[in-house]
């Protein structure tokens, strides 16, 4: 006999996980930003002098992927590259004026889908929830978490 996969943390986390993605997407279409987009971004602003492949490692997203997203927000003219010093191939990535502009704006909307997805829960709940998320990635995927001493300066996304 076949779970019910409603007993399984890992199912009930894809499935919140996809919700919240497409509140996200459309928390973001009005900006003209796809996801993979809003991470570059949002990545570059807290890291400036971050790399394209950098930013695929920490978010999970394919370096293909990525590439295309930074491309797209280099050619809006959101992102610039400059050569790394030490290496020819590999560009360091940093946020314009217009960047800016946009990365405020994605990080206040998106900030309401946060807000609007954890309203359920009460102040005390929301922070340990969090602090479990975070556990929970570290492991999974410890580039993703910020080192200790490190806090996300944008958004909580990305």
């Amino acid at each position: 006999m076949i779970d019910d996969p409603w007993t399984r943390t890992g199912y009930v986390a894809w499935q919140v996980a996809h919700v919240m993605g497409v509140r996200v997407e459309k928390a973001l279409r009005p900006l003209g930003l796809t996801t993979a987009q809003h991470n570059a971004l949002m990545h570059v602003a807290r890291s400036p002098g971050i790399s394209a492949a950098d930013i695929a490692r920490r978010t999970g997203i394919t370096p293909q992927s990525m590439g295309a997203a930074v491309n797209a927000l280099v050619d809006r003219g959101l992102l610039v590259r400059r050569r790394h010093p030490a290496s020819r191939r590999v560009a360091r990535l940093a946020v314009t004026e217009a960047g800016e502009v946009l990365a405020t704006r994605a990080q206040e909307a998106l900030n309401q889908v946060d807000e609007e997805a954890v309203a359920v829960l009460p102040p005390g709940e929301r922070a340990t929830l969090h602090a479990l998320l975070l556990r929970l990635l570290a492991d999974l995927n410890p580039d993703a978490v910020p080192p200790p001493g490190r806090p996300a300066r944008m958004s909580r996304h990305g």
